[in-house]
């Protein structure tokens, strides 16, 4: 891969998703068999669809194409969150591992929701 940055690598919106995600990898990845391929499957698929709607969304070109795969990356956020709600009940997430998850989990969702409002402003 080249070293140049495409536009979606220079959005804090994506670098946020970018870090949540891998969060999300490291802690599931010590999890044992059944947690990993059912929980664990789920969040790190609706953690990495955050980003990749996001990054779609950019090269798409045009800013309703955008909008939409912004939608599209919150709606993976909001069932990120429920994951995250899952594992917690079911005690595969620590209290410290919680806090974390939720600074970030925060972070993207304002991020988010602003990147959203800053297209509702542009015309396209």
């Amino acid at each position: 891969m080249r070293n140049e940055r495409t536009n979606f690598e220079n959005l804090r919106v994506y670098q946020i998703a970018e870090q949540l995600a891998d969060e999300i990898w490291k802690i599931v990845a010590e999890w044992e068999r059944l947690a990993r391929e059912t929980v664990g499957r789920q969040i790190v698929r609706s953690a990495d669809a955050i980003g990749a709607n996001i990054a779609e969304g950019t090269g798409r070109g045009t800013t309703p194409d955008n909008r939409r795969f912004a939608r599209m990356a919150r709606g993976s956020l909001y069932e990120t969150k429920h994951w995250l709600r899952r594992a917690y009940r079911r005690h595969l997430l620590s209290d410290k591992q919680v806090e974390k998850l939720k600074e970030t989990v925060e972070e993207l969702t304002l991020t988010l929701n602003g990147y959203l409002r800053s297209m509702n402003n542009t015309k396209n």
